[in-house]
């Protein structure tokens, strides 16, 4: 049995190594965050869910790593056409701060207007959250509706969500607060950094499937280390779990080359360095590091190195190799 943290592209890229693993996928779980989920237009939309729901299920558009391959997007075109036609305001547009603590409570402090919907959604893309917002609706739980959705697209790992309870990665920068979509989409993270804050995190609990799984070795995938990662670490009993048992962390740092989006801004806004060394004052609670085998930074715990780029099967069975071999030394 092995646990994977994941969020971002990082950790799914790298659970394409489980089939040249010596892991079943069938006794992996997958543990996704949900800071990033954003409820847009009256859908919940779960972001790092749905990438390892769609990569899994064999239909992700993995030039974009988002939404689903060849997927159309004319309800997205046709709301900003009727908001231009209109002269309503593109852009991200927050509902009311009543609003936001009002109705679904797991989709507090992150509702926006569909007006002019600042994601792209496409239409299939689109159908998945109608399904689990109206199945939210209906009473089922966060974890409920991903396993229905997960069982839909014929998972082999298991995932679960988090927490079922709500929490919000909101960016603090140089032009006030705004939720990481905003930030990293609207904004394109052109912004300066002051400070993260994860939203709820302290009144959230993690369900008894996540306890579980995390009484197995662990593995943090080379995800964003504040809004990938940071939303789960900010739950108490998440981060008291992940000191009871062994975890092994993949950098998505070569030194102080980050591999891609906005992690390095991110790090240094919550006072972390942007770097190998900073992810591992992050994470604490690992036991190990994989490392990139140019990196040669000296950490004060065991390191297994390798070519850690994921640009493939290839590389993700070579990188998830090296998690098995890291993962025996502290086992």
């Amino acid at each position: 049995m092995v646990t994977f943290l994941a969020g971002g592209t990082g950790t799914p890229k790298l659970l394409d190594g489980l089939g040249g693993s010596t892991f079943d996928p069938a006794d992996a779980t997958v543990v996704g965050n949900t800071g990033d989920d954003v409820e847009l237009g009256g859908v919940l939309v779960c972001p790092d869910l749905d990438t390892v729901l769609f990569d899994g299920g064999g239909v992700l558009d993995r030039k974009r790593w988002w939404g689903i391959d060849g997927d159309t997007a004319e309800t997205h075109e046709e709301l900003h056409r009727l908001a231009d036609a209109a002269g309503l305001d593109g852009g991200p547009r927050y509902l009311s701060d009543e609003a936001q603590v009002s109705g679904r409570e797991i989709a507090r402090w992150r509702r926006f207007s569909g007006v002019a919907e600042f994601m792209e959604l496409g239409d299939k893309d689109r159908a998945v959250h109608v399904t689990r917002t109206s199945l939210l609706d209906e009473g089922y739980s966060l974890t409920e509706v991903t396993r229905i959705l997960a069982d839909a697209f014929d998972l082999d790992v298991t995932l679960l969500p988090m927490s079922d309870d709500p929490v919000a990665s909101i960016v603090h920068t140089e032009e006030g607060s705004m939720h990481f979509q905003e930030y990293w989409v609207a904004r394109r993270a052109a912004l300066e950094v002051r400070d993260v804050e994860f939203r709820g995190a302290d009144e959230a609990t993690p369900t008894d499937e996540v306890l579980t799984a995390l009484d197995s070795p662990v593995v943090v995938g080379p995800s964003n280390p504040v809004t990938s990662i940071g939303p789960m670490l900010a739950v108490p009993e998440i981060q008291e779990a992940l000191d009871s048992t062994p975890v092994v962390a993949v950098s998505p740092f070569v030194e102080d080359r980050v591999f891609s989006g906005p992690a390095a801004e991110l790090m240094r806004g919550v006072g972390y360095e942007a770097s190998t060394a900073g992810v591992a004052d992050a994470y604490p609670f690992a036991d190990a590091f994989v490392l990139d085998e140019e990196d040669g930074t000296d950490l004060d715990r065991p390191v297994v190195r390798t070519d850690t780029s994921l640009d493939g099967s290839d590389d993700a069975a070579r990188v998830m190799s090296a998690v098995e071999e890291a993962l025996e030394v502290v086992s």
